[in-house]
């Protein structure tokens, strides 16, 4: 049975995080404590645009099934609360909680919208605390906040806060114009400046936001490396929203690139954390880890060309998938890995499977009433790629196709959404493909890509690149076709899930 439903809610995914209804954008506090994952997110509940901010919140226990539960923060008077970070803070450094029982500390923005409104001034944004000792369930405003003030800057916003071990103190990251301010603190509750970074690398062509700095072992290596995320608006590779990372180290104190980075990036600036239009504001879980000692990830599955406008009017936006992400060192450098979300059992309804198929022109791999494909995992292998474009499409008994695949001659990979469904809400959600250059030399490709009703997260080469857009159908997609341009291709260990909380 088709996972799609009358009117509005035929668009709503599964597995994406929604809110019930109005308003959300970019995640916010994300924590994992006593087997629960914790996600913030800012939130108009009064509207499905954005505006006056708060903090949602939702909780989950696999990162499939989410819970909404009441409102976490509201504004006050320094403010709305715009993005920010949460902590476990074990050694009750902060003095707010107990060895027992830890304080959980959410840093985040107070916007004070009158202040800005009047134009008379620029320091509009501060850095302000609040603790839970309820496992982040309610919240308490700390008496003597902002924590952090405004020095006159703009935009000051969206710290992100993390323990630095080596010299037993916590570490902001801050957004501050066009650059990365870094602070530290002992106690979570008196801040001092440290460094800035950001000039003369990277994009500019939008704001600075939502900044992430985290250590990540090198896959196959004993050394380990500094990767700072930061996100702009617009500038990104296909318009608008996108997320851009940096290798390098950090001392404590600064955080420099590698020379070698420097002169990758400016020779072409390929580091984007996603190349589809709709990943955006996305950090980090705090007080996660896991045996790689990868980071766990989630960001906001829209774009600021068209968030405000795309047609679901209940509800407005979804969250990606949560990925873990590592650093691998190839042939052209560091690059940052996306693992694609795995442990479906629970939620797997039907597995259909292909051991070896040979392509070429226009073969069906999936025909209708076969599997389920508005929510589905699909991986496969293409072996002995030649310089020919490889693309593949879903379609459905509307005549809408979604096309994405790899053209190997100009070697890189693209998503087509212009014959998706509805689009016209927008100048710039079908404009033009989205493409990303590929970073491996190979001549197999790997590909998993997850559909969930409205979004299609594409993994290619083990998730060094990875595409993420969203989409909206008039009817669930039925069929599963690859077209060729040169000779055939075959196509290795296809497998999809198909996916249902029924």
């Amino acid at each position: 049975m088709s996972k799609f439903t009358a009117d509005e809610e035929k668009h709503r995914p599964l597995f994406h995080f929604t809110p019930s209804q109005h308003w959300m954008n970019d995640p916010n506090g994300m924590f994992f404590y006593k087997g629960v994952y914790h996600l913030y997110f800012q939130h108009n509940p009064g509207a499905s645009v954005w505006g006056p901010m708060h903090w949602g919140h939702a909780t989950s226990k696999d990162l499939k099934h989410w819970e909404e539960r009441p409102i976490a923060l509201f504004p006050d008077e320094l403010g709305t609360i715009f993005s920010g970070s949460a902590v476990v803070d074990h050694k009750n450094t902060s003095g707010l909680g107990s060895s027992e029982n830890p304080a959980i500390i959410a840093i985040y923005t107070n916007h004070d919208s009158e202040k800005a409104d009047k134009g008379e001034a620029i320091d509009f944004q501060t850095q302000s605390i609040a603790y839970s000792l309820d496992e982040g369930f309610t919240w308490t405003k700390y008496a003597e906040n902002p924590v952090v003030k405004n020095p006159g800057i703009l935009d000051f916003r969206d710290p992100k806060v993390f323990w630095y071990e080596t010299d037993q103190k916590w570490i902001m990251s801050l957004a501050a114009g066009q650059e990365i301010q870094f602070f530290e603190s002992k106690n979570l509750l008196s801040w001092s400046y440290l460094s800035s970074f950001g000039e003369g690398i990277g994009n500019h062509e939008g704001v600075w936001e939502c900044p992430d700095l985290f250590l990540l072992p090198v896959q196959g290596d004993d050394t380990t490396k500094w990767v700072q995320l930061v996100s702009i608006n617009p500038g990104g590779p296909n318009g608008g929203s996108a997320t851009q990372y940096f290798v390098g180290d950090f001392d404590g104190k600064e955080f420099k690139v590698d020379p070698e980075f420097q002169s990758a990036m400016e020779e072409e600036h390929s580091y984007w954390l996603d190349f589809g239009k709709d990943n955006y504001a996305g950090v980090t879980f705090s007080n996660w880890s896991n045996e790689e000692k990868g980071v766990l990830y989630l960001g906001w599955m829209s774009n600021w060309e068209y968030a405000n406008v795309v047609p679901t009017t209940k509800w407005r936006s979804a969250m990606t998938l949560a990925r873990e992400l590592e650093l691998v060192e190839n042939q052209n450098g560091f690059r940052l890995r996306s693992k694609a979300p795995s442990e479906w059992e629970a939620y797997t309804s039907k597995v259909f499977e292909k051991e070896s198929i040979s392509a070429e022109n226009k073969t069906l791999l999936v025909e209708k009433g076969s599997v389920d494909l508005s929510a589905a995992q699909v991986s496969l292998n293409l072996v002995d790629l030649n310089n020919k474009k490889y693309t593949f499409q879903l379609e459905n008994t509307m005549g809408e196709v979604l096309s994405f695949g790899i053209d190997q001659e100009k070697n890189q990979f693209f998503i087509d959404r212009s014959k998706s469904g509805e689009t016209n809400f927008s100048e710039t959600f079908s404009i033009k493909p989205s493409i990303a250059p590929r970073t491996a030399k190979s001549t197999a490709l790997d590909i998993q890509f997850i559909l969930d009703k409205m979004s299609l997260e594409v993994f290619y080469d083990k998730g060094e690149t990875v595409m993420t857009e969203i989409f909206f159908s008039q009817a669930p997609f039925e069929t599963l076709r690859l077209n060729t341009t040169g000779n055939s291709i075959k196509i290795e260990d296809l497998q999809i899930l198909e996916l249902s909380k029924n």
